[in-house]
């Protein structure tokens, strides 16, 4: 909501993602905050065609969010890249009208399931985490 009170004119932007994605991350209770130095987290706009025909998606709109790199705990490997954690906007966005579910809320749930690979969560570790660092 803008400070009128009014919906935004505008579709949030990356930037703004990116914003509400880090507050989401800021939410992570310090065990879990003090082992995220060396994820990197990126916004794009959508997945490349790549990771889509990796993962066997043939909607670009079917995936929001994307884990990458080895959980905490397994042994680095030479010549592995740091873990990233990637937002992909336009589903973001769809997902935000379709279901009307807050941007806030719908970006924390994708980042902490995200963040939950790097910890090698199960779903409902996932929930409970979610559940506490709820906005």
């Amino acid at each position: 909501m803008s400070d009128a009170g009014q919906p935004p004119l505008f579709a949030p932007t990356v930037a703004q993602i990116e914003r509400l994605a880090l507050e989401a991350l800021g939410r992570l209770p310090d065990p879990f905050r003090s082992h995220l130095s060396n994820v990197v987290l990126f916004v794009e706009e959508f997945a490349d065609d790549r990771i889509l025909k990796e993962m066997e998606i043939d909607d670009p709109f079917g995936l929001t969010g994307l884990y990458s790199g080895r959980p905490l705990g397994e042994a680095e490997q030479t010549g592995d890249s740091p873990p990233t954690v990637h937002l992909f906007r336009r589903p973001l966005l769809d997902e935000w009208v379709e279901t009307g579910v807050p941007l806030d809320a719908l970006i924390t749930h994708v980042v902490v399931h995200e963040i939950g690979h790097h910890f090698g969560l199960s779903d409902v570790d996932m929930q409970v985490l979610e559940d506490m660092v709820a906005s």
